[in-house]
C-alpha cells in the first residue's frame, strides 16, 4: 500500500460552506508556565468575551489588528472549521481587542503525528484538531517527539459503526436484528458472505477502533485471550480478511462501494458491500449520494467507540501568550449555539457524543439500532497496541528469530508471581505472543547461556520457518515452538554470553532475510555479558552497524528482563540495528512488548521508506 495524502480540499462539505481564499530549559519553562496561565484565563473568561463581541458588533476594522491563528485540521472536521473561521471573521470576533484571522488547512492525522517531532521544520499551524485522540498519544508517546501538545477538549464527536448497503442490510436483517462486533466481523466469513472493508488502521483512527473493538468482542465471547476459545487465532483470522479489503484513508475506502444500485456493481466482488465507518462519514456520504445506494448503519450492541476531536494546542516557540489566548478564544467560539448548529449540519454529534437525531437519520441509523446509547470510554492505550500489533504482523508478515536467555539467573522468582520463575513466566508470555501471528509468519527459536553448545554461547533449537509449515508427522511449526518454548529450562551455573550472541543471531537473520517481510531478531535476556573472551561491546556495535543495510533492514529488539539486565548493552546492541530495547520489570509483559516494538519498528521502517 502506498502512502496518500489527501489535498487540503479532498473531503467535500456537505452544504457547501464558503472556503478560506489562502532558549534555554529554565526560559521555555517560564514560558510554558505564562502559557498554560493564559490559557487558563482564557478559558475562565472565554463565554464573557464571547458574549461581548456579539452584543458590541464591531468597534473598529479588523484589517490592521488581526491576529492569525493556524489550525491543522482533520479533512473530515476541516470544511465545517473554515465555515466557523468565516463566521469569526465576518462578525469580528476578537480576543483582547484584537480581531481573530483563523486559518484553517487539512491534514491527515497520522502524517501529522509522524511530522511533529521533526525539529527541521516548522508545522506551519498552532492548533492540531485531529479526528482521534488516538493521534494526539501517539504523538507524544516516543522520547523523540519534542513539541508539548496541550488538549482542551473535544470540540464535537462521531461513534464507529458499521456501514452496510441497502441489500446487504436488509440480508442480514437490518434494523430490527442487533449484532456485536465478532458477529458482524463473522458474517464476512460465514454464510453471509459479506464484503466487509476498512480504512488501514495504522493510518485511520476509525479503522483502528473497529478493530480493537472487534478484538475486545471475539475475546469476550471467546472466554478471553488464550483461554481455549480460540480468541487470538479467531481475531488475527478477522485481522486478515480486513487486510484483504483495506485501504488507505477513509475517504477511498468510500469509493469501494458500489456506485449505483445495478446487479453488475452490487455483484461486483471488488466492491464492498460493508464498511467500518464512523456515522459522520455515513451522513457525508449519504447527504450527497445521488445515484450511489444509501447506506444503514448497524451499531453493534456491545459498545462502539467514537471520534473525539480533541482540540490540541502545540505549545512550542512559535505560540505566543497572545496566541495561547487567540487559540481558546476560537475553541471557546467553536462552542455557541450556532457553531453547534454548523458541526451538526455537517454531520457531527456535539462532544460527548449524544445522539442528534437529524445526524443519525441521514447517515442511516434507526431504531431499534443502539445509535442513542453514548459510546463509553474508547479501547485503553494497550488494546489499541495490541491491534495495531496484530493489524502489522497480519498485512506484512514476519520472519522473526527469538533468542531467549537460559542462564542461571532466569530460574530467579518474580515478585509477585507466587514463586514462579523468570523462565516460567517469560514462557507463557512467549506463547501468548505466538498466538498473535499467522500461519504465513516465519518464526525461529535459539536459546543462549556460556558455551552452551561446546564453544559457541547459543544453540538453535527451531530453525525460522512458517508457522503453517507441515512436518511429514503432520505436526506443524508453530506445534513445534510451542513444544520448544514449553521446553526451556535455566541452564544450572549458567552465565550470560551476551555479545557473541547478538552478532550470531543478526547475521543469521540478515542471512535469511525474507523480501516483503518484517525481519527482526527479538532477544531477550535478563543479565549483563559475562563471556570475557567474547567480543567486546564497542566492536560488536561497530560491526552491527557495519553489517546494517537500509535496503533490508533487521532491527535487533532487545528485552531487558528485570532489574539486574544490562539495558545499556542492549540499547547500545539495539540501536547500531535501528531496533529498540526496552525493560520489563515483570516477564509476563513480554508479549506486548513485543508487539509494541514489531509496531514501532515496522512503522519507523514505512516512514524511512517513504
Amino acid at each position: 500500500m502506498g502512502r496518500h495524502s489527501l489535498p487540503e480540499d479532498s473531503v467535500g462539505p456537505v452544504h457547501s460552506p464558503r472556503q478560506d481564499p489562502t532558549g534555554s530549559r529554565s526560559s521555555a519553562r517560564r514560558r510554558a508556565v505564562a502559557i498554560s496561565t493564559a490559557v487558563v484565563l482564557a478559558l475562565a473568561t472565554g463565554a464573557a468575551l464571547v458574549l461581548r463581541s456579539e452584543l458590541l458588533g464591531p468597534m473598529k476594522s479588523c484589517s490592521n489588528d488581526a491576529v492569525r491563528l493556524g489550525v491543522a485540521a482533520s479533512p473530515d472536521i476541516a470544511p465545517a472549521l473554515r465555515e466557523v473561521a468565516e463566521r469569526a471573521r465576518s462578525t469580528h470576533v476578537r480576543s483582547d481587542g484584537r480581531c481573530l484571522d483563523v486559518k484553517v488547512t487539512s491534514r491527515v492525522p497520522y502524517e501529522v503525528a509522524a511530522a511533529l517531532g521533526d525539529d527541521s521544520r516548522d508545522p506551519g499551524f498552532q492548533v492540531w484538531l485531529p479526528d482521534s485522540s488516538v493521534w494526539v498519544d501517539r504523538a507524544t508517546s516516543s522520547p523523540a517527539k519534542s513539541v508539548p501538545l496541550d488538549t482542551l477538549g473535544g470540540v464535537a464527536s462521531s461513534p464507529v459503526a458499521v456501514a452496510a448497503t441497502p441489500s446487504a442490510a436488509k440480508r442480514l436483517g437490518w434494523p430490527q436484528k442487533k449484532y456485536s462486533w465478532a458477529r458482524l466481523t463473522g458474517a464476512a466469513t460465514g454464510d453471509e458472505d459479506l464484503r466487509l472493508g476498512s480504512a488501514d488502521p495504522a493510518r485511520s483512527a476509525t479503522g483502528l477502533l473497529a478493530l480493537a473493538r472487534v478484538n475486545a468482542s471475539i475475546a469476550k465471547e471467546s472466554g478471553g485471550p488464550g483461554k481455549g476459545g480460540g480468541a487470538d487465532t479467531r481475531a488475527a483470522a478477522a485481522a486478515k480478511l480486513l487486510s484483504q479489503r483495506v485501504s488507505d484513508s477513509d475517504d477511498q475506502v468510500l469509493t469501494t462501494l458500489p456506485r449505483d444500485d445495478s446487479g453488475a456493481e452490487a455483484g461486483n466482488p471488488r466492491r464492498n458491500q460493508a464498511l467500518f465507518l464512523s456515522e459522520q462519514a455515513a451522513y457525508r456520504h449519504n447527504a450527497a449520494a445521488g445515484g450511489a445506494p444509501r447506506l444503514q448503519l448497524f451499531y453493534p450492541e456491545d459498545g462502539t467507540a467514537e471520534l473525539d476531536y480533541p482540540y490540541t494546542v502545540l505549545n512550542d516557540d512559535a505560540l505566543t501568550t497572545v496566541r495561547a489566548r487567540v487559540a481558546t478564544r476560537f475553541m471557546t467560539f467553536l462552542s455557541d449555539t450556532q457553531n453547534r448548529r454548523i458541526l451538526a449540519r455537517h454531520g457531527f454529534r456535539p462532544a460527548g457524543g449524544k445522539a442528534v437525531e437529524e445526524v443519525t437519520r441521514t447517515a442511516g441509523g434507526k431504531a431499534p439500532q443502539p445509535y442513542a446509547v453514548v459510546p463509553a470510554s474508547g479501547p485503553s492505550g494497550a488494546e489499541l497496541e495490541t491491534a495495531l500489533g496484530m493489524w502489522t504482523i497480519t498485512v506484512q508478515s514476519a520472519r522473526l528469530n527469538t533468542v531467549v536467555d537460559a542462564s542461571a539467573s532466569m530460574a530467579a522468582p518474580v515478585p509477585g508471581r507466587g514463586g514462579e520463575s523468570r523462565m516460567a513466566v517469560t514462557k507463557a508470555s512467549l506463547l501468548r505472543a505466538l498466538a498473535q501471528f499467522t500461519p504465513d509468519d516465519e518464526i525461529g527459536l535459539w536459546e543462549f547461556s556460556r558455551q552452551l553448545d561446546g564453544a559457541r554461547d547459543y544453540r538453535e533449537l527451531v530453525p525460522t520457518r512458517r508457522l503453517g509449515l507441515r512436518d511429514a508427522d503432520g505436526s506443524t511449526q508453530r506445534d513445534r515452538l510451542t513444544a520448544a518454548f514449553g521446553a526451556l529450562e535455566p541452564v544450572p551455573g549458567g552465565a550470560t554470553g551476551l555479545y557473541d550472541t547478538a552478532l550470531a543471531a543478526y547475521r543469521k537473520a540478515r542471512d535469511g532475510y525474507a523480501q516483503g517481510k518484517f525481519n527482526a531478531v527479538v532477544l531477550l535476556t535478563d543479565g549483563s555479558n559475562q563471556d570475557e573472551g567474547s567480543i567486546s561491546r564497542k566492536a560488536l556495535v561497530e560491526e552491527l552497524s557495519r553489517l546494517t543495510d537500509p535496503n533490508r533492514p533487521v532491527p535487533l529488539i532487545a528485552i531487558a528482563v528485570g532489574p539486574d539486565a544490562d539495558l545499556s548493552a542492549c540499547k547500545d546492541i539495539a540501536e547500531a540495528t535501528g531496533g529498540s530495547a526496552q525493560r520489563v520489570a515483570d516477564p509476563a509483559q513480554i508479549d506486548s512488548v513485543i508487539l509494541k516494538a514489531i509496531v514501532s519498528a515496522s512503522r519507523a521502517g514505512t516512514e524511512d521508506s517513504g
